[in-house]
């Protein structure tokens, strides 16, 4: 069993590396007021990186590694679940929820070691919020449905 303290250099390039990678996805969600900002989004990518790592400190023997990476899957969507909404025939949420999922799958990758697994997901995240963000400006109609802005300028086609 692999013994991590309080002074580990491991332990602390993980907690700041997950840190960081959180911190830079809830820093896109924060600037855009939705859920999952900054706090939240580093604390889940904090979160699941512990987890992670203390299922790995195991010798196979002992536990299944791969069972508490099973149950933070588990977990993080029961989370991702709350942020979701349903109002008037519109669902909201879902790339709130989506977010909280990835964000997920980063900490596990730095709980596992993976850090440039985990920047490379972070990097890929920002730029499809972002991506998406610039194609829907771009290109209006793509605001047109599920995606509409509340201001009500692009109305759906009457069929």
């Amino acid at each position: 069993m692999e013994h991590i303290t309080f002074t580990s250099p491991v332990l602390w390039s993980k907690i700041i590396v997950s840190i960081l990678c959180g911190s830079l996805v809830g820093l896109d969600r924060q600037l855009r007021g939705k859920p999952a900002g900054i706090r939240t989004s580093s604390l889940i990518t904090l979160g699941t990186t512990i987890f992670v790592m203390l299922g790995s400190i195991y010798e196979p023997g002992q536990t299944d590694r791969l069972r508490v990476l099973s149950q933070v899957v588990t977990g993080i969507g029961f989370l991702g679940a709350g942020v979701i909404m349903s109002k008037e025939g519109l669902v909201t949420g879902v790339t709130s929820a989506s977010v909280i999922w990835v964000l997920a799958t980063i900490g596990a990758a730095v709980g596992l070691g993976y850090f440039g697994m985990g920047l490379a997901v972070t990097i890929a995240a920002i730029a499809v919020l972002v991506g998406v963000e610039l194609l829907e400006e771009t290109f209006l109609k793509l605001q047109i449905g599920a995606h509409r802005r509340d201001n009500n300028r692009y109305e759906q086609p009457e069929e």
